[in-house]
């Protein structure tokens, strides 16, 4: 891991530097804009698009931990989090959803003192001590969400807060409503607008998802329902008390409201009262239309969310699951031998439920949760790929916005991207999803930020639209943690380091190019950090050696692939790289 780390900071600072010189397109960016500002984001129908209108495809993943207690991500307690961050950004994915709770908001902005202890690895996360070691006293919990946020912004990553329940729990998602007894809807709003105001001209965070799952059934006592009534547990008034007040602040911020569960059949007679159970031993079908939690949008057509003059920030965001979550009925179909497809789903649920605010053009939808198990332990029918197949492809051709649930391994109904303690990748599984995330035809990534590509492998908003995107193998090459999945283990391969490029150029002497390919470019720093972390599939040829050497002093360090960098910046001039005598 200690290698891992190595490599984050170079290729972290490789990434900045250039972006910062060649990688950028070749007219200059507006002097009005900076890398806090000129990010934001708005609708325009049922589009998301830049300042200068362009439209974005967000195409994000999940991390948990703040809403339950970790008082930071879940995985820091064994990985480093910038390199988690790394991977993350590397993958392509442009959007990270962060559930938190009112409780860890309201606590923050007090700096109130921590509950549970912070849960992190300090052996690890040097950074996020005190005092800067290895096993040092961790920082306070906000302190270490400011350094993520930092991290985000200089690996191209944005960032969307989600109030996944009140009061910090595990299972804190299970209760219903925006308010509990600890915590009160005051207490929630009080919560959006210190956040709002505390990123306010910080342009890393371009959304607030105002309420994570909001549900109940009317039977159940506690429910959501969504109607223009001022009830305390109507849904549709209190997100627009939210969002309003967020944005009164932050006129600049997305805003996602989430649906209900339950929707009444008002036209055969049934109204919030209405229990959602089938009558007379299930000869009647039930007065009220189900879904997911947070998925019911049955109501915008009644009643649609109404932001006054700050309409453009709104986007639904609706969550949906497979059948390994839950079997629900419209995964089953009458005919004996059938399964359901794109049109029995549109038919049976999406379409009357969220999808036809894409396919009428209302508004974005961002699909806030999708994901699951791939692997044939957990899904024994092949019943939840065959899902995800369906929805992924269903959002490519809709143009969705998505998060992915999720990155974490212990999410116990769908799993993660990660298995083995946080430590592996599943190929497997992101190979199932990386055709939803935003890149071009070459399969370079296209991020949401005007000047810093998304991860070592992507490019900007930028680049995308000006006609300069980079080709992929113009990318600086980033090692994978494994290349074998859970728990049924793809073809094992290996990432291969280039040592020497033209055999002519072998034996050419060239201060900075290490890997004698004949070019000094940030390859080359990427080939010494890995050298110097003892990489044992990283060599330097023997020129390579004498080329890597550059920075005038006698002896291979990181100072080496400093005078490199700046280099390939334009900082300093190309003399500046020379062997020691």
């Amino acid at each position: 891991m200690k290698i891992m780390r190595k490599l984050t900071a170079v290729l972290s600072a490789a990434a900045m530097l250039a972006m910062q010189g060649s990688l950028l397109p070749a007219q200059p960016v507006s002097a009005a804009r900076d890398t806090h500002s000129d990010d934001w984001l708005h609708v325009e129908g049922d589009k998301i698009v830049d300042l200068d209108g362009n439209e974005v495809w967000l195409t994000g993943v999940n991390w948990f931990g703040y809403n339950v207690g970790s008082q930071v991500f879940d995985g820091v307690w064994s990985q480093n989090m910038h390199w988690c961050l790394q991977l993350i950004a590397d993958h392509g994915f442009n959007l990270l959803r962060v559930p938190m709770s009112t409780q860890i908001l309201l606590q923050w902005k007090e700096r109130a003192p921590e509950g549970p202890l912070v849960k992190v690895n300090t052996y690890e996360n040097p950074e996020l001590t005190e005092e800067g070691v290895e096993g040092g006293t961790p920082k306070y919990s906000l302190d270490i969400w400011d350094q993520a946020v930092e991290w985000c912004r200089e690996l191209g990553i944005k960032i969307m807060i989600d109030i996944h329940c009140a009061t910090t729990a595990s299972n804190g998602h299970q209760l219903p409503l925006w308010y509990d007894s600890n915590y009160s809807e005051d207490d929630w709003v009080e919560a959006l607008e210190w956040v709002a105001d505390y990123y306010k001209n910080d342009d890393t965070i371009i959304a607030i998802d105002l309420k994570n799952e909001p549900h109940g059934k009317p039977e159940e006592g506690s429910f959501a329902k969504w109607d223009n009534s001022n009830d305390a547990n109507n849904w549709k008034r209190a997100a627009e008390r939210g969002a309003k007040a967020v944005l009164d602040i932050n006129p600049n911020l997305l805003i996602m409201v989430e649906g209900i569960e339950c929707y009444p059949d008002f036209s055969r007679g049934a109204d919030w009262s209405t229990p959602s159970v089938d009558y007379a031993h299930y000869d009647e079908p039930s007065k009220i239309f189900g879904a997911w939690w947070g998925a019911n949008f049955r109501g915008v057509r009644d009643y649609p969310i109404d932001l006054g003059k700050y309409q453009s920030q709104l986007v639904y965001s609706p969550h949906d699951y497979g059948p390994e979550v839950y079997k629900q009925k419209w995964f089953y179909l009458e005919d004996a031998g059938k399964t359901f497809s794109r049109e029995t789903l549109l038919d049976d649920y999406w379409r009357d439920t969220w999808a036809f605010i894409a396919e009428e053009h209302i508004a974005p939808l961002l699909m806030g949760e999708w994901g699951g198990w791939v692997d044939k332990e957990h899904d024994k029918t092949g019943e939840n790929v065959h899902w995800l197949q369906e929805i992924r492809d269903y959002m490519i051709d809709k143009h969705i916005h998505h998060t992915f649930w999720c990155f974490n391994e212990n999410s116990s109904d769908t799993g993660g991207l990660v298995y083995d303690n946080f430590g592996k990748w599943d190929d497997v599984k992101y190979d199932f999803i990386k055709s939803a995330i935003w890149q071009d035809e070459n399969g370079v990534f296209i991020g949401l930020d005007h000047t810093i590509p998304i991860g070592a492998n992507g490019q900007t908003v930028t680049q995308y639209y000006s006609g300069t995107s980079p080709q992929p193998h113009d990318q600086p090459e980033v090692p994978k943690v494994t290349t074998t999945a859970a728990p049924q283990p793809a073809a094992a391969t290996t990432t291969t380091v280039t040592t020497s490029g033209d055999p002519a150029s072998q034996d050419k002497l060239m201060p900075g190019d290490a890997n004698c390919d004949g070019e000094t470019d940030v390859e080359d720093t990427v080939l010494i950090a890995r050298v110097l972390a003892e990489d044992g599939q990283a060599v330097l040829s023997t020129a390579g050696k004498v080329n890597a050497d550059c920075d005038g002093i006698m002896g291979l360090s990181m100072d080496d692939s400093t005078a490199i960098l700046l280099v390939v910046a334009k900082l300093k001039p190309a003399s500046s790289l020379t062997t020691p005598k």
